[in-house]
């Protein structure tokens, strides 16, 4: 594998990956408008973004399998049009039901991505640009969710929520259309293909033996707990800060856009330090209690509004930093022949997290509770913390013992 095919390869599956992030707040951003416009809840906004991610759970263990039978470009394919469906029929909902359908179909095509990514870079990039491919696989997803809200805040603001959801479905179709002209660098060699082709033949697509490894499951709940911690970020932290701070709502998205985009420069930076790292959960520890105080600060409205932003955003840096030594955590722990399964099942925990948490501070903000919002992401993020010293430690373990 030469540079430029690695470079190519990580490009294009981290152009994906950046999609995916994009259509995962292809609604919230919108919920100020979408509550005007068809009288809904917090809670009953919250509940689109419930069923998008439990549409995209499912979707995401059955994808692994597809992947590990059929190759992850078809699935990726797929992944990318039915993202454009998606928000199509949301741009011409006429109602709760409408946007519920609309929601489900975004899940639908979101949970294929990750099975069908990690798959891509664990079999087309070298293994000592890995840790480079996982940074920047990480960076595009904070990309991804830096630019949604910045893109549908501005089209909506002057032309309407429909007209933005018509961009976001142009921008999936422009991507597909780019896959499908590269797709041979995706497809790689015929030696590849054909090695690829035997090992599938020779191993249970369909075998669920994988299960039984405890390291699957502790993966998945240090992915569902930090998921729900992100949840609070992504669905009502704009929207509790614009009440904690009296701010403008645009002004709290930006502040969105700049967690996120702190979030990538963390996770770029965070793939060196994973390359030299020996024990990555001590770099997702150091991350997460800088991430999780400052969470607790912004509860406590004890600073200024333009503090509580640029805190917010050292914020999105630290939890970013993690994101490359938790992808290196996960990978020690992944049989080879059962890649795309493993992670599947364990990042179906991320979109559990993420179908559960909009639920939980939906109900807190009908409730007034705001400043619980920056407290419960503080809590779930001190939770992941413990989960990924228990992954790490296991994963020594079992190195010593095959030693």
């Amino acid at each position: 594998m030469t540079i430029r095919t690695d470079a190519e390869v990580i490009g294009l599956v981290s152009v994906a990956h950046g999609t995916s992030h994009f259509y995962h707040l292809i609604l919230a951003p919108l919920f100020p408008w979408l509550k005007i416009e068809f009288g809904l809840s917090y809670a009953e906004l919250g509940f689109l973004m419930t069923m998008f991610f439990v549409v995209s759970t499912i979707m995401q263990a059955a994808a692994g399998f597809w992947v590990d039978h059929s190759g992850p470009l078809k699935v990726l394919f797929f992944g990318v049009a039915t993202l454009a469906i998606s928000a199509l029929v949301l741009s011409f909902s006429t109602g709760y039901w409408s946007l519920l359908f609309g929601a489900c179909l975004a899940g639908l095509g979101n949970g294929v991505f990750h099975p069908a990514d990690y798959t891509l870079i664990n079999r087309r990039v070298s293994s000592k640009r890995l840790a480079h491919a996982y940074s920047m696989h990480g960076v595009s997803g904070a990309l991804g969710w830096a630019v949604s809200p910045a893109v549908l805040v501005t089209v909506t603001t002057f032309a309407g929520w429909r007209e933005a959801l018509l961009v976001a479905s142009a921008i999936a179709w422009t991507i597909l259309a780019i896959f499908y002209w590269r797709r041979h660098v995706l497809m790689g060699s015929q030696e590849e293909r054909d090695l690829e082709e035997s090992a599938r033949k020779n191993s249970s697509a369909f075998s669920f033996d994988y299960l039984k490894l405890p390291m699957v499951w502790m993966c998945w709940g240090f992915f569902f707990l930090s998921a729900l911690a992100l949840s609070g970020v992504q669905s009502f932290a704009p929207t509790a800060m614009q009440l904690l701070y009296d701010l403008p709502i645009a002004l709290t998205t930006a502040a969105s856009s700049s967690y996120m985009l702190a979030s990538a420069v963390g996770i770029f930076l965070g793939g060196f330090i994973a390359t030299r790292a020996r024990f990555p959960e001590r770099v997702i520890a150091i991350a997460f209690t800088f991430g999780s105080l400052i969470s607790m600060l912004i509860a406590m409205t004890i600073v200024s509004g333009s503090t509580m932003m640029s805190l917010f955003t050292v914020m999105g840096f630290c939890v970013g930093i993690s994101g490359p030594s938790r992808d290196l955590m996960i990978r020690s722990a992944t049989p080879k022949e059962a890649s795309g399964r493993v992670f599947g099942t364990v990042y179906s925990g991320l979109d559990s997290g993420l179908a559960i948490g909009p639920l939980i501070f939906g109900l807190l903000m009908d409730w007034k509770m705001v400043p619980g919002v920056f407290i419960l992401i503080a809590v779930f993020l001190m939770l992941t913390l413990l989960t990924a010293y228990r992954v790490g430690g296991n994963n020594r373990s079992t190195q010593l013992k095959n030693a």
